[in-house]
């Protein structure tokens, strides 16, 4: 028992300091922080367009590409993980799937760069 309580330790170290640290950061921010709202401040907030609008008004596509773009690359994230991770284990057809999946990735990217989907003025 001693020696699952030994190898245990730094996690539980780590876990006190990430807790005594978010505490510690959380409450520095409640008593230094600066309290002046104003209306513009408090005011509701909602996909970049006045909460008093028309429900119907048409949103701009490029907050749709963005989305896209984000869930594209959270994709990406979820599956490079453990492919890394068991990168010496994998074979060359592994290996060439996800060189196809990251040059896929990569077109549609360089097809939303050049389309301008991502320049906002």
């Amino acid at each position: 028992m001693q020696d699952i309580l030994r190898d245990y330790l730094p996690i539980l170290i780590f876990l006190a300091m990430a807790i005594a640290l978010g505490l510690l950061l959380l409450g520095a921010a409640a008593v230094i922080a600066i309290r002046n709202p104003d209306p513009e401040k408090v005011s509701a907030y909602e996909c970049g367009f006045n909460a008093f609008d028309d429900a119907r008004m048409k949103f701009d596509v490029r907050f749709y590409l963005v989305s896209i773009l984000f869930i594209i690359f959270d994709l990406e994230v979820a599956f490079l993980f453990p492919w890394a991770v068991a990168f010496g284990q994998i074979s060359m057809t592994a290996f060439w799937s996800m060189m196809v999946f990251l040059a896929v990735l990569t077109v549609g990217f360089a097809y939303e760069w050049k389309k301008g989907a991502l320049e906002w003025a």
